[in-house]
């Protein structure tokens, strides 16, 4: 599975709470995040930052285009079998007639 670190871009939004005063919660954390983090994650990262003013390395799942790929053929599939479907129920009301 590839992931994506995302420390720095913890770090940073930790550090600047603290340089506008701010006590570090996951709620504003998670506000200022560009991506998704667990929350056990950045309940991790807030602890050992207020503990030790460091933050652990702290890696997500990191989307790949095989996802993209892989919903746009659900997706397609998805609309194929509803055309289907229409397709039965108009023969079936037709012969019901």
């Amino acid at each position: 599975m590839l992931t994506q670190d995302v420390t720095k871009e913890l770090e940073s939004v930790l550090t600047t709470l603290q340089q506008q005063g701010k006590e570090p919660t996951v709620a504003l954390v998670r506000a200022r995040m560009s991506t998704s983090v667990p929350m056990a994650a950045l309940i991790a990262a807030i602890k050992s930052w207020k503990n030790a003013n460091r933050v652990p390395k702290v890696e997500i799942a990191a989307k790949t285009s095989g996802d993209t790929d892989r919903i746009h053929q659900l997706e397609q599939t998805i609309a194929q079998l509803t055309k289907r479907i229409e397709q039965l129920e108009q023969q079936i009301n037709g012969k019901a007639q």
